[in-house]
């Protein structure tokens, strides 16, 4: 006999999404009574839910068609894991189709997060309370992505990157290994700030991109376009403008290079 409790289920009970092959529950799994399991997208598409081994879902969670949930698996309280798209974002509209969302081994998400669908989530990676994680971006492992976080749609970032809370990280931004980004920072994609445009214009949007090791202080806003540097620093409270050498310190408004330190450079 399996170890697991059975939860009621949003779309019909749970043996009959059971036999139908729409949710999978490995051993010693934990699940709370008041989570939910939502198979069907706004298309009227069905996809199952598969859930690994030891996985605990608290109340008031809710699981969308196409998870793929890894063993050893936290979802706290209210938690939502890979709810389709609606509408316009991007240049595009989205219709509420589903997509598999996966959530590797070990991975933790906080009370009140929400991880939209196609998102992929690497081992032990952690995300905050509160953070929203868009469609179609893909974490490393062993990422710890603080509280209180807008990552934006089709990011991409390596292993071992860290996100201090309250930053907003525009689509598309990819950020090597060991990244780090401080608190209250602000990327930005869209130069020419282009939005419904009566002229039937779309924005051009160019992301940021980090390199492997980049560091990025607390407070500082990093424009459209600009590549900050492997084993970079940018201090606390910058505005950068313009590529940061690898290697460099720079600070300021605009943040200018103060120091080539290289390895481990400091301020």
């Amino acid at each position: 006999m399996q170890e697991h409790t059975y939860a009621r289920i949003e779309s019909g009970d749970w043996s009959e999404l059971e036999a139908a092959g729409l949710v999978e529950i490995g051993r010693g799994c934990e699940i709370s009574r008041e989570a939910r399991f939502v198979p069907q997208d706004e298309a009227g598409q069905l996809r199952p839910v598969k859930i690994g081994d030891g996985v605990r879902i608290g109340a008031g969670a809710m699981v969308h068609g196409g998870a793929r949930i890894g063993s050893g698996v936290r979802i706290e309280e209210f938690v939502i894991v890979g709810k389709p798209e609606q509408g316009y974002a991007v240049g595009q509209m989205y219709s509420g189709t589903g997509a598999v969302t996966t959530l590797a081994e070990g991975v933790t998400v906080r009370s009140g997060a929400i991880v939209y669908a196609g998102v992929q989530l690497g081992a032990e990676t952690v995300i905050g309370h509160r953070t929203l994680v868009r469609s179609h971006s893909t974490l490393g492992d062993h990422c710890l992505i603080g509280h209180g976080l807008v990552i934006e749609r089709a990011c991409t970032f390596g292993n071992w990157v860290r996100c201090s809370p309250l930053s907003h990280i525009t689509s598309s931004v990819v950020a090597g290994d060991r990244v780090f980004l401080g608190a209250g920072i602000r990327t930005i994609n869209d130069k020419h700030l282009i939005w419904n445009d009566v002229e039937g214009r779309e924005p051009e949007l160019v992301p940021p991109r980090f390199e492997e090791g980049a560091r990025v202080g607390t407070g500082s806003t990093v424009l459209g376009g600009v590549t900050v540097g492997e084993r970079a620093l940018v201090g606390a409270g910058s505005v950068v403008t313009r590529d940061v050498p690898a290697g460099a310190v720079v600070y300021g408004s605009p943040a200018r290079v103060r120091a080539t330190g290289g390895e481990g450079a400091q301020l």
